[in-house]
């Protein structure tokens, strides 16, 4: 065979090769949803592969989920080069090429016809039964330990987090329908536990007893172990989404920032205002700065050159000081120029930055309930005087005595990082009203919400203060 008809080859076996890779994608995508599919019916009854109570030993499941992971891995990756495949090869149009082989039997007269045919009913079949597969372990659709062992299926509890409509804090409080279930809250604060027993009805009995009487009877619940474990693991979960966010939502947009102010609104700063065009002084507090410390070099200048006799060192002349003082100047104006250039890039940063963290933030509703459903176990976990200590630190920094002067260092670090005038009748009018109406926040929230939750903390706090 000559050197060309190989090369024909080649290219004729690379080019069914590229036609058939979205037809290969979702073949493999198929085998790993059919893979799953058969570890569900023979190991875990047609329910979706999870730890169960009681049903294998932590080697077999540490086995299951390994398997699982890695189909669900391979049918996702596959689904991808599925749809990406398919923006560039049209499936239904790919012929067999068994006809361009020597020696190939050739199919029945229809047969192309009859497959071309079947085959957009064959991909859409494929594509419903892997998507039903994966749908079973999206994180929304988990089913929780407890609600497995029990053999039930409530899709209210499908959730490794579960979320709840409703979350009552107080009389009339409650967290978004995208909240996370709350954990059990203290006693101390007076709230009955989360499952809504007895302890959370009137009754002639007291609260104490019948609190006991609800920890012996979940204490001699069989599926108590069971429901500790659910309740860790969704703890546990609820506190790595929480913290994730937290980090999320700080780091997004400082990264925003520096990126773009170094890689693309600098560029194009510097690109439209050369250097030569850009002005050295934004505002005339920049000129006014700009001239004392150029006044203070000076003095010390011929300060030195008055103290030269005493220290035997030669004295500096008019024309030395000049020099110094032209350079010293020079040098003043490029720091100046770049202050300039870098808050004009800071503005526009800093605007994307907040488009980032606006993005952010509306496109993780779910996951800021979460964030609000932990921070509220965290503050009914605290104890009294814990709670009235936090109020107190926060009050005297924002609003007390000595908040004035921290309002105003943040006040002046904002004007420079803008390339704004520091305006202190502004800055002076700004903290004569903005702390006081945080104050009366404070004191509208400790009065209206606080006073019922946890009267206890609010009486703590009220001694402490005085």
């Amino acid at each position: 065979m000559s050197a060309s008809k190989r090369f024909k080859g080649y290219l004729s076996a690379a080019r069914q090769w590229f036609f058939r890779t979205p037809e290969r994608a979702l073949d493999q995508a198929y085998d790993a949803a059919l893979m799953i599919k058969a570890i569900e019916d023979e190991h875990f009854d047609g329910q979706p592969i999870a730890p169960r109570v009681k049903s294998h030993g932590d080697n077999v499941d540490a086995y299951f989920q390994a398997e699982l992971r890695k189909c669900l891995s391979t049918a996702r990756v596959r689904l991808a080069e599925f749809r990406a495949s398919r923006l560039f090869i049209n499936l239904s149009e790919n012929a067999p090429t068994s006809m361009g082989r020597t020696g190939a039997v050739p199919p029945p007269e229809g047969w192309f016809a009859e497959r071309s045919r079947d085959r957009p009913a064959i991909i859409l079949e494929k594509l419903q039964f892997i998507d039903g597969v994966l749908d079973r372990y999206s994180s929304a659709k988990i089913m929780t330990v407890e609600t497995r062992a029990a053999g039930k299926d409530d899709p209210a509890s499908r959730s490794l987090v579960p979320v709840s409509t409703s979350i009552q804090l107080g009389a009339d409080q409650s967290v978004s329908s995208y909240g996370v279930a709350p954990t059990q809250r203290d006693s101390a604060s007076g709230q009955g536990d989360r499952n809504g027993g007895v302890s959370s009805k009137t009754s002639f009995l007291p609260r104490s007893i019948l609190r006991t009487i609800n920890r012996l009877r979940r204490e001699l619940n069989p599926q108590a172990e069971a429901e500790v474990v659910q309740s860790f693991r969704s703890s546990k979960a609820k506190t790595i989404i929480s913290f994730r966010f937290v980090l999320l939502i700080v780091l997004v947009p400082l990264l925003t920032q520096q990126i773009a102010k170094n890689f693309f609104v600098g560029p194009l700063v510097d690109q439209l205002r050369p250097p030569e065009e850009q002005v050295l002084f934004l505002n005339p507090q920049m000129e006014a700065e700009a001239l004392e410390e150029l006044k203070s070099y000076e003095e010390s200048l011929r300060f030195s050159s008055l103290i030269a006799g005493l220290t035997k060192a030669p004295k500096l002349t008019d024309i030395q000081i000049e020099e110094s003082l032209e350079e010293k100047a020079i040098e003043i104006a490029e720091s100046f120029r770049t202050r300039s250039s870098s808050a004009i890039k800071n503005v526009f940063a800093d605007l994307l930055s907040i488009a980032s963290f606006v993005v952010v933030v509306m496109s993780s509703q779910r996951e800021i309930a979460i964030v609000k459903s932990f921070m509220d176990d965290i503050v009914y976990g605290l104890s009294d005087s814990a709670k009235a200590f936090i109020i107190i630190l926060f009050t005297d920094i924002f609003v007390g005595f000595h908040s004035p002067h921290g309002w105003e260092v943040i006040l002046e670090g904002l004007s420079r990082h803008l390339g704004l005038p520091e305006s202190h009748e502004f800055i002076f009018l700004f903290i004569a009203t903005f702390p006081v109406i945080l104050d009366t926040i404070f004191k509208y929230w400790i009065f209206r919400y606080l006073n019922r939750i946890s009267p206890s903390a609010v009486a703590t706090y009220r001694n402490m203060n005085e």
